[in-house]
């Protein structure tokens, strides 16, 4: 073991998880919209602390009448960030009462019509029937369906467009363009959902799109003096879109997902996982930057390391001070080591926030960290008041 070369892990198009249904079949997130209440300002911090480039903009100069959107990218990942243009819109409407946060999570795909079709039937409801849309550069097909809460999965069909991003949509050029951090894909999104819901939408997502439930997690696994919460992984055939879907545990006092609920006021998407394939540069770039992280875990957490990574302790490239420096986490499974770390809440509400990971081989979700990770989120929480 000591002489074999791990790498960094990338999903391609073939089935690893056998238990998983063929009727949908997803090539990747397309990408993540959020509604927020300034695009224009949500746009430049994504740019300046993330690394994300300018891609496209949609608005009153592309016939875009009630919402304007900001297309931002970096490697394989695609954000959106749209904000209302008058005080009827639906947007609008999110945004007070949600805060800012994700709406949409669109799934690429090679059939738009079937994708909505095969999912209404198994019991979906609908959000957009299959709708052609069509400028110079070509056709793209969508179609959408409700999720958990108010969250939307779009399907969308681009294999006949050549354009930047969709109709409605023109090329956003900009004299600022910082410089990428090395973020290259969403690993995962997790959804927070409401007591003993999380059941229910892990059948949802079984029944209606197909996906398996690999990883489960319970209280006695996931818990601190004070707090608990369940968890269950949910995936594609292909390993490409993984939704973690998180409920709270009764406990001594609140925990971050009852915390969630309360200031999102509902279910919703609680963080993204954002790959990259050298996490400590990746967050000491994100640090000059000004992305704030949480705090460190104690001293004792990284004396057991070597421990925590048995045989890939030999393996792993990565210097334990310079890990502990920037409070990064570590994990392993029988398939090799992860290394992780989250941010603090980027938004007003303590909701929204993103992790950065990079799989060296494992294919886990770091459960040997959740105690250090939620210990960390609840001296938090106590700074808030909300615990």
């Amino acid at each position: 073991m000591a002489n074999e070369e791990i790498k960094n892990v990338e999903y391609g198009l073939e089935k690893i998880f056998e238990g998983a249904k063929d009727f949908l079949p997803l090539l990747g997130t397309d990408y993540v919209e959020f509604y927020v209440g300034n695009a224009k300002q949500s746009a430049h911090f994504y740019k300046t602390a993330f690394g994300f480039q300018s891609c496209a903009y949609g608005g009153l100069e592309t016939g875009l009448k009630d919402h304007t959107s900001y297309v931002l990218k970096q490697d394989k990942i695609r954000l959106v960030l749209t904000s209302a243009l008058n005080s009827n819109s639906p947007i609008g409407e999110h945004v007070k009462k949600h805060g800012d946060g994700v709406k949409v999570i669109a799934l690429l795909v090679e059939d738009a019509r079937s994708a909505f079709e095969e999912t209404t039937k198994r019991g979906a409801k609908p959000f957009m029937e299959p709708k052609v849309e069509q400028d110079e550069q070509g056709e793209v097909v969508k179609s959408g369906i409700y999720t958990y809460g108010e969250t939307i999965h779009m399907f969308i069909e681009r294999k006949n467009y050549k354009g930047t991003f969709l109709p409605g949509f023109k090329e956003w050029k900009s004299d600022y363009n910082p410089t990428a951090v090395g973020l290259k894909f969403i690993d995962h999104m997790v959804g927070n959902v409401g007591w003993n819901q999380m059941n229910d939408t892990v059948k949802w997502y079984e029944e209606v799109m197909g996906f398996v439930n690999f990883l489960s997690f319970d209280d006695k696994q996931i818990t601190t003096e004070y707090s608990a919460l369940m968890s269950k992984v949910m995936s594609n055939g292909n390993g490409r879109i993984k939704f973690p879907i998180n409920e709270p545990a009764k406990g001594k006092k609140k925990s971050q997902i009852e915390e969630y609920i309360d200031f999102y006021e509902g279910p919703g998407v609680q963080h993204l996982a954002l790959a990259t394939d050298d996490i400590i540069k990746t967050v000491r770039e994100l640090k000059i930057r000004g992305v704030e992280f949480l705090p460190p875990p104690p001293q004792a957490y990284y004396d057991e390391i070597p421990k925590r990574l048995g045989v890939h302790s030999e393996i792993m490239k990565e210097d334990i001070k310079e890990l502990q420096k920037l409070s990064i986490l570590v994990d392993a499974d029988e398939d090799g080591y992860l290394l992780q770390i989250f941010t603090k809440p980027v938004e007003d509400r303590p909701t929204l926030f993103f992790e950065i990971i990079q799989r060296k081989g494992a294919k886990s979700f770091g459960a040997g960290n959740f105690k250090a990770l939620f210990e960390s989120i609840e001296r938090e929480q106590s700074l808030r008041g909300t615990l």
